[in-house]
């Protein structure tokens, strides 16, 4: 039961960081490697988009 919930709380993130950077393209093999880790989070995000760091990371802490 708990794994299902956090698999569906990683659903939720991953669709709402698809919706903020809708220009970049997420493969669901490199957002497996980022989860749980925020660091590599914004550096997948920075590395399609160009955006700052610090604006990314004050984005998904608002999501999350």
């Amino acid at each position: 039961m708990a794994t299902e919930r956090m698999n569906e709380n990683w659903r939720q993130v991953c669709s709402q960081i698809e919706s903020i950077w809708n220009e970049a393209t997420f493969h669901e093999k490199e957002m497996k490697k980022a989860r749980g880790n925020m660091r590599k989070m914004v550096q997948l995000i920075h590395d399609k988009t160009g955006e700052p760091k610090s604006e990314i990371f004050q984005k998904i802490s608002a999501i999350i």
